[in-house]
């Protein structure tokens, strides 16, 4: 299950680079489907900070900044970028193209069931 929090200030490796970037930041914790140029196959990854130019993941595998990148999202799709920076098991992915990031976000609907046959009085 996804969990959400409002700190919209915590997305980079320091309170200095997060200024920088001057974009709104929700943390959260989001399953995503990440592959980056030369992996064979995509890999989950949890999305911590997501923004509409780019997000921050947990990744212990290896990349390289600037590596071209492909995430899936929930409700968004897929979004490519370039890995920003890396640090402590984590990466940082800088869109090609700003999104909604709050599409993320919306509830994952669960299918419409049919309503319930209704019990009729019968005639004897």
């Amino acid at each position: 299950m996804d969990q959400f929090s409002h700190d919209r200030e915590a997305f980079g490796a320091s309170d200095d680079q997060t200024v920088q970037r001057g974009k709104s930041r929700d943390s959260l914790l989001l399953s995503a489907s990440l592959k980056l140029s030369g992996m064979v196959a995509p890999v989950t990854v949890r999305v911590r900070n997501l923004s509409s130019g780019g997000l921050m993941a947990d990744h212990a595998a290896r990349a390289n900044v600037g590596d071209a990148a492909e995430i899936d999202l929930r409700g968004i799709g897929t979004v490519a970028g370039k890995v920003a920076w890396i640090a402590e098991g984590r990466l940082g992915i800088a869109f090609d193209r700003e999104i909604d990031p709050l599409l993320a976000r919306k509830p994952v609907a669960a299918p419409k069931r049919a309503p319930a046959p209704r019990r009729g009085r019968g005639v004897l």
